[in-house]
């Protein structure tokens, strides 16, 4: 923490200050850190350094323990179901009760893209490649927002869909374009933020349109603001997890074990 880029005619106090701010905020971290074990020292947690790197927003020590782990055996679902999902739960509910903030989100963020890519490698298929399904996935317009997204696509993508990640900030008419000429299965929308409902609505609204043209498309839905019974009020899926979102999308295609 730096308030001045010099340290010189610097008020005493400042140098005091820097350093209680900087303590409190490591002492911060450390302490949600242990909340997040759900009272269990960390250092009894496989999971202790990663969870570390993703509050402190360390990408080189989040990488290289994703990488650890997964060489250790332990499958890159189960890091992502078992560590990364609850956490940034934890994460976006702080957020939400504005006990972190905007850096500390985006810090978060980098550290699961950089494992994200890191693990990319060990999701490999048991050998064939036949495609249960294809889905277009998209954040709608709108937001920005693509974590959550991300996961669920490498969730899909291991469980053997096919997807087409259109990305953030995607109107109505794209998704459904896309969706048409890919002749997709399920479109799955992605939303973190209240004001970002019409535009899943909208989406809906316009598939319902291209359904009485003769295509049909199942859609999925989820992220923050929705709920189940919004879901059902709108007469669609809900998943509310990446590994939820795996179990819908293996119903709707009837491929699940």
């Amino acid at each position: 923490i730096r308030f001045f880029k010099s340290s010189v005619n610097r008020p005493k106090f400042l140098f005091l200050l820097e350093y209680k701010v900087a303590f409190l905020i490591k002492d911060s971290v450390t302490h949600q850190i242990y909340k997040r074990s759900g009272g269990r020292k960390m250092e009894e947690t496989k999971y202790k350094t990663l969870v570390d790197a993703i509050w402190t927003g360390n990408v080189a020590s989040g990488v290289a323990e994703a990488r650890k782990l997964a060489e250790s055996g332990i499958k890159p679902e189960m890091i992502f179901g078992e560590c990364i999902e609850p956490e940034l739960g934890l994460i976006g509910d702080d957020f939400s009760k504005l006990k972190i903030f905007l850096p500390e989100l985006i810090s978060a963020a980098d550290v699961v893209k950089g494992v994200q890519e890191e693990l990319r490698s060990f999701f490999i298929s048991d050998g064939t490649k036949t495609s249960k399904g294809k889905i277009v996935l998209a954040t709608v317009s709108g937001d920005l927002h693509d974590v959550g997204k991300n996961i669920v696509k490498a969730m899909l993508e291991v469980n053997g869909f096919e997807v087409n990640d259109l990305g953030v900030d995607v109107g109505p008419s794209t998704i459904i374009q896309t969706a048409k000429e890919m002749d997709a299965d399920i479109i799955a929308l992605s939303a973190l933020m209240l004001p970002s409902l019409p535009s899943i609505k909208d989406t809906i609204e316009l598939s319902r349109i291209a359904e009485n043209k003769e295509h049909g498309f199942k859609i999925m839905i989820g992220g923050g603001p929705i709920t189940k019974d919004w879901a059902d009020k709108m007469e669609v899926f809900y998943g509310n997890d990446a590994a939820e979102a795996v179990t819908v999308a293996n119903d709707l295609t009837n491929t699940g074990s």
